[in-house]
């Protein structure tokens, strides 16, 4: 495949299949999808044998790839500093503590990264190591450039963040699954996910997040803003409802599957 001035690729990975994107920085045009590959990323080889396939027609040689983690194969987390933290190894000792105190297990086989941060609390996100070494290698047998490794959710929330109003909580549908970054003014103070349950309509919504409110001990949100397939019925004003919420991709819903969908994430628009 011939690279292109202004090109990138975006390589989605799930739990259950890859897909390969191709953006156009230049001229902002809608992104392409190049190819989609079914695999249970578990199994032995997965990933290298699945991209193998995936590469088959569009060999990314020479190109600068993006990689868009499912958030099924990451961890997320908020972290609250140590009272007086002066090192980042205060920082880091205190991501990989609550990490072990949430998920149960050392951190030994993950890499953290975080917003790290001494003042407040601060968004940390885990992805497992051993998958890492395969992207690592994979870019080496496969001679592209992998310049950036992310999870869904922190590439959604980057690719708004300049949208998010003040008083509003940020969401992303995907896979069934809504994910939460409640705020408390400008601070983020938790990522919260469940999945949606069949036929859910706005009042389930409402009580959904009234729920997630009290468990995160913040007020419920003025506005939700949404992005990825979220039900239309979901984006309405206030009125009787308790919060406005406001439908930030309005064609997400537009024939991409949910690898394509994954792929593209903080992409431009």
């Amino acid at each position: 495949m011939r690279k292109r001035l202004g090109h990138t690729l975006r390589l989605g990975i799930a739990s259950d299949g890859l897909a390969l994107v191709r953006i156009n920085r230049l001229f902002g045009r809608a992104p392409v999808l190049l190819a989609e590959q079914r695999l249970d990323l578990f199994a032995p080889d997965a990933l290298a044998t699945g991209l193998r396939a995936l590469f088959a027609d569009h060999a990314p040689g020479g190109w600068t790839v993006s990689v868009v983690l499912a958030d099924e194969l990451i961890r997320l987390w908020q972290v609250t500093p140590p009272q007086e933290a002066t090192r980042m190894g205060d920082l880091e000792g205190a991501a990989a503590l609550r990490f072990q105190h949430l998920f149960g297990a050392p951190p030994s086989e993950w890499v953290i990264r975080a917003d790290w941060d001494a003042a407040r609390p601060f968004l940390a996100s885990a992805a497992p190591l051993n998958l890492l070494d395969g992207l690592q290698l994979a870019a080496q047998t496969h001679r592209f450039h992998l310049v950036d490794i992310r999870p869904q959710f922190v590439a959604a929330l980057n690719q708004w963040r300049q949208a998010r109003r003040a008083g509003a909580w940020f969401g992303q549908v995907h896979g069934g699954v809504l994910s939460l970054a409640a705020y408390d003014g400008a601070v983020l103070m938790a990522v919260r996910s469940s999945p949606i349950p069949a036929g859910a309509d706005r009042d389930w919504l409402e009580a959904h997040v009234a729920r997630e409110a009290l468990r995160v001990g913040v007020g419920r949100p003025e506005r939700l803003q949404l992005c990825g397939a979220a039900p239309a019925a979901w984006g309405s004003s206030p009125g009787r409802l308790k919060f406005a919420c406001s439908l930030l991709e309005q064609n997400a819903g537009d024939g991409w599957s949910d690898l394509a969908r994954l792929a593209r994430t903080g992409a431009p628009a």
